[in-house]
């Protein structure tokens, strides 16, 4: 998976490369589907929700530029597999899932294997996370129709906000830097997820 998928498509941060290696991600699936897991694709994980294909969570975390030392938070926990990337590449770790049985099972899983730098909680994660705002890096597993503002508020001078933005069937990969000057916005080029639903995100689920 990583030399096929990731490191052959121009991903080459070794850390990056590195986490994904020592992360199973066998383990964040349903048994029936464990042996698709290493697969090019992304695969269903219940409610609705999908494990995304892994060389798009290797590119949404590649483009946030960690370096080990920073604060981040994940909108949209699902089967915790990118929380614990995440975890493998940053400090502390706050994650949001909106789905109660999604965030009991991530975290159950994300428990298991000593990830003790993450915390996650249920709610709307289009209001971000205010009480533990700024982040150095923020990620959001689900396609917004415009970059919420609040969100790129709870940046960090430096910080970088990756997010994938569009309608319904399509978005792009944006990142967001706050910068002394204001936000310098980037897009990195098309891509799939399920919608962002929320106050800020998609109001509902048509």
């Amino acid at each position: 998976m990583v030399k096929d998928q990731i490191e052959a498509r121009g991903i080459h941060d070794p850390r990056l490369l590195e986490a994904f290696r020592k992360v199973p991600r066998h383990l964040f699936v349903e048994e029936a589907l464990q042996n698709q897991a290493y697969e090019d694709y992304p695969l269903p994980i219940g409610d609705g929700q999908t494990i995304s294909q892994p060389y798009m969570v290797a590119l949404m975390i590649d483009a946030l530029q960690l370096t080990g030392k920073e604060k981040i938070l994940e909108i949209g926990t699902g089967s915790g597999y990118q929380t614990a990337l995440l975890a493998e590449l940053g400090e502390e770790i706050y994650s949001i899932e909106r789905i109660p049985s999604l965030a009991h099972r991530a975290i159950t899983i994300l428990n298991r294997m000593g990830y003790y730098n993450v915390t996650v909680k249920i709610g709307d994660g289009t209001f971000g996370w205010p009480e533990k705002a700024p982040f150095d890096a923020i990620i959001v597993s689900a396609g917004a129709p415009d970059i919420p503002e609040i969100l790129k508020g709870q940046l960090a001078e430096g910080g970088r906000l990756v997010i994938p933005v569009g309608n319904s069937s399509v978005q792009n990969l944006f990142r967001v830097t706050r910068t002394p000057e204001g936000f310098k916005t980037e897009n990195l080029g098309a891509c799939t997820f399920v919608k962002l639903i929320g106050r800020y995100g998609w109001r509902n689920h048509a």
